[in-house]
Order: C-alpha cells, then sequence, then structure tokens
C-alpha cells in the first residue's frame, strides 16, 4: 500500500461522514454546521487545502437540499410583491414597472412583467432579470 493510501485509510473514519449524503434532518444541520466551521478557517483562500473539501461538502448539502427541500415556483409578480413588501414599497414607488395601475395588474396577476420593466428591476435592486420574468 503506498504511503498516500495508507494516509487515507488512516483518516478516512473522519472524514468520510463529511462527504455522505445525509439520510435526515439532523445529519444535514450537522454536515452544515460542520461546512460552516470549514469556511471560516478557508475564507476567501481558493489555495487553502481545506477548500476542495469544503466545495464537495457545498455539493451534497446542494444535492440534498434539492431532494429534500424543492424550491417553489416563485413567479416575477411574487419576487416583485416580496421586494415591495420588505421595502415597504407602495405601487407608485416602483416607476420602473410603469403607473400604479400597471403594477395593480402585475400583482394581481392580469398582466406579465415585461423584459424591459424586468431589465429596470434587476438594475435597481441588483437582483437578475430572470427573477422576475415567469418562465
Amino acid at each position: 500500500m503506498n504511503a498516500l493510501v495508507k494516509l487515507v485509510s488512516e483518516h478516512w473514519t473522519h472524514v468520510a461522514p463529511l462527504l455522505a449524503m445525509p439520510t435526515n434532518e439532523a445529519e444535514y444541520d450537522h454536515l452544515v454546521e460542520q461546512l460552516d466551521e470549514i469556511l471560516a478557517e478557508v475564507g476567501d483562500d481558493e489555495d487553502h487545502p481545506l477548500a476542495l473539501l469544503a466545495s464537495h461538502m457545498g455539493d451534497v448539502v446542494e444535492a440534498y437540499d434539492e431532494q429534500n427541500r424543492p424550491m417553489p415556483h416563485v413567479t416575477g409578480a411574487d419576487a416583485l410583491r416580496y421586494i415591495m413588501e420588505e421595502r415597504s414599497l407602495s405601487q407608485s414607488e416602483v416607476p420602473e414597472v410603469g403607473a400604479q395601475s400597471v403594477v395593480s395588474e402585475i400583482l394581481t396577476g392580469k398582466r406579465q412583467i415585461n423584459v424591459r420593466q424586468a431589465r429596470a428591476l434587476s438594475e435597481r435592486f441588483l437582483i437578475p432579470a430572470t427573477v422576475f420574468l415567469s418562465l
């Protein structure tokens, strides 16, 4: 057995749980805590010895999320409504969309946000325009 394989064999029982798919929420929570700790250590240093481990752990967390916590479908109107509520904006305070009546029609589902409006909202709120486009 070469030296690298021997070293991995000696430490695998400690590393393997960090790369295994969680089977329940408790394991998931523990994995996320471990990942947070490693990310705090790695910081922005892509050459850090633990950077690749953090990346792989992130992939495992993402896979678990996709399998067990699917994102709900959100329309452009839903995104706009959320932003307006979070920032306490009235319908007349989003001129990027148009007049208050246009905003009202979008929020009630009578109209869709168009590409021009999505781009303007993207620039204002620093959110990708695709968030506002119902595909």
